[in-house]
């Protein structure tokens, strides 16, 4: 559920900053697109669930396929009306989306299935993560609502620029928890390879290194939106991460899975923070 409430929440806040901007497209189409996106989002998360089941076994053995909740055949029966509705309707919508949501179902494909089967190289797993997240997702997403990809606000940018280090971290503290399941199928993640607690100083690197750089040479750039409610929001999200980050313990799986979720509530926040920070600076500057 949290990577669908990411999705939604990305995808209603790129269209508050398109409508800001004069270039919204109605809210059916709004409506069209977040519909387009959670499809992609089950086909995609679907597929790995599906490839991975015994890995799950051992690491998220409460999952429908895991616990035997749901057949195969239903699994795949979901992932594949979930891609063929996505795809279809993205035809009705454009050029860009169809670019977008094609490239989205592709990059999860090859992630999760042979014979690429991307997870098994971690470098090669995290940039694949960060492009459909910060590319197909955010300028896609934008492109689509505003009908072009000529007049990206500089905040899309921004914001598009971020998300490849947050979306990296993510995939990189996503595999701490699972390093039992992957050590015994042979998934060599960098949690397999480097440790959890090597892994967890990497990814809070890159996050510190994303909000620092959003509040502040980024927020001194952008005139559209309310500065100082763009720093200071980017300041606060840096000052809960930190104090989240002192209390976990990387080796309790249990434990770090909540500081995880905790993560996403923080990607949530940010396109939020954006958005509002946009909206703001229009009006002000209206």
């Amino acid at each position: 559920p949290h990577t669908i409430v990411g999705t939604t929440i990305s995808v209603i806040s790129l269209y508050a900053i398109a409508d800001a901007a004069g270039q919204g497209s109605g809210a059916l189409d709004l409506a069209a697109t977040l519909l387009v996106a959670c499809c992609v989002n089950v086909a995609i998360v679907g597929l790995n669930q599906i490839e991975d089941v015994n890995i799950d076994r051992v690491n998220k053995p409460d999952l429908p396929l895991a616990a035997g909740e749901l057949s195969r055949a239903a699994a795949k029966l979901i992932v594949g009306a979930t891609a063929v509705s996505a795809t279809a309707m993205a035809i009705t919508q454009g050029p860009i989306e169809v670019a977008a949501v094609l490239a989205a179902l592709f990059v999860g494909a090859a992630y999760s299935s042979p014979p690429l089967r991307l997870k098994r190289f971690p470098a090669v797993a995290a940039i694949s993560i960060s492009l459909v997240r910060a590319l197909a997702v955010n300028l896609g997403v934008y492109g689509h609502f505003a009908g072009s990809l000529a007049g990206v606000p500089a905040a899309v940018w921004a914001l598009t620029i971020f998300v490849l280090p947050f979306s990296a971290a993510i995939a990189l503290l996503k595999d701490v928890p699972d390093i039992e399941g992957d050590r015994r199928y042979r998934i060599h993640t960098f949690s397999v390879r480097l440790g959890a607690r090597r892994v967890f100083a990497i990814a809070l690197a890159l996050l510190c290194a994303a909000y620092l750089g959003m509040a502040i040479p980024v927020a001194l750039e952008l005139s559209q939106v309310n500065r100082p409610l763009f720093a200071v929001g980017h300041l606060g999200a840096l000052a809960i991460l930190l104090a989240w980050a002192r209390r976990v313990d990387p080796d309790d799986a249990a434990e770090f899975t909540r500081f995880y979720m905790r993560i996403w509530q923080l990607f949530f926040f940010e396109y939020a923070l954006v958005a509002l920070s946009f909206l703001a600076g229009s009006t002000s500057l209206g």
